[in-house]
């Protein structure tokens, strides 16, 4: 006989979805999972999203006897509950990602299940990790990767084209436009207070190894420790950008002359207002501010 399914260690969830996200399978994937916790003995609340800011708000306004939120989208479903959950007063409830989102590289850093069932026994094991956030010019969280320089010029290029789910052909087209009208940026960086000798054409500060979906960034970075990495890339032309990508694809970043450094508080300044992108969003221009919140989220994993 089939031992009976574990009692899960939350009483009450809110499940969260972005209902156009992969293509229309995260409103199937929501109601199963509903259904799912509901079996297992939770009181659920399903909430479908209906415009970009609405997890965010719903998150803002949980109630306190909601102890899980589980997030059934992408990684940009995920940043809008965290932040949500992030506000004042801040709240460290738990949170499980289904992911079905486009690039989900919260669930590849994590090795998220991708199935239903696998997201439930994930959170019948409420083992959960620490995460660093951080909040760029006071305002945005960023939990991934932010951005300033060619890779920001993409998004900003996808953003105003944006008509509905994105493709991952849409982000090569927008490179390519990008690449077209490139003008490589000079920033000037400082970390922690202390000014970063020279200039560079790109800055990441990312607390994640995969970025745009691959597993490109240095593994040793923890989630945890307070700090985000930050790469920073000298060489702005056209030659050196495609350097940095190869170099990225056959042995990982940093290397060459990307140089990788941590730290709690990122400014990044530019004589010409250079793009900015968090975690895969357009984000106005420079001078931007990445400082890493002192309150942790939590998410659930294997």
């Amino acid at each position: 006989m089939r031992p009976p399914p574990a009692v899960l260690p939350f009483s009450r969830a809110l499940v969260v979805a972005n209902p156009i996200a992969g293509r229309g399978r995260a409103r199937r994937a929501a109601d199963e999972l509903a259904r799912g916790l509901g079996q297992r003995g939770l009181e659920v609340e399903l909430f479908f999203t209906g415009a970009r800011g609405d997890a965010r708000e719903r998150a803002l306004r949980l109630p306190r006897e909601v102890d899980l939120v589980v997030c059934a989208g992408g990684d940009g479903t995920l940043g809008e509950v965290l932040a949500g959950l992030a506000g004042d007063p801040p709240r460290t409830v738990p949170v499980a990602l289904l992911p079905v989102g486009t690039a989900n590289v919260m669930s590849l850093d994590l090795g998220l299940p991708r199935t239903v069932a696998g997201a439930i026994e994930m959170i019948a094991g409420g083992r959960t990790t620490a995460l660093d956030t951080a909040r760029v010019n006071g305002e945005r969280l960023s939990f991934l990767v932010t951005g300033i320089g060619f890779d920001a010029m993409a998004v900003h290029d996808l953003e105003s084209r944006r008509s509905g789910p994105i493709r991952r052909t849409a982000y090569v087209a927008s490179g390519l436009r990008a690449l077209a009208r490139y003008v490589p940026p000079s920033l000037e960086v400082e970390i922690d207070g202390a000014k970063v000798p020279g200039r560079f054409a790109q800055v990441l500060a990312s607390n994640v190894v995969h970025y745009a979906g691959l597993r490109v960034l240095s593994a040793d970075r923890r989630l945890d420790d307070g700090l985000f990495e930050v790469y920073l890339f000298p060489n702005g032309s056209r030659l050196g950008l495609a350097g940095y990508g190869f170099r990225a694809l056959l042995l990982g970043l940093p290397g060459g002359s990307c140089v990788r450094l941590r730290g709690r508080r990122v400014c990044v300044h530019s004589d010409v207002p250079v793009p900015c992108q968090v975690d895969g969003d357009a984000y106005g221009r420079t001078p931007v501010e990445i400082a890493v919140h002192p309150v942790q989220s939590r998410l659930l994993v294997p």
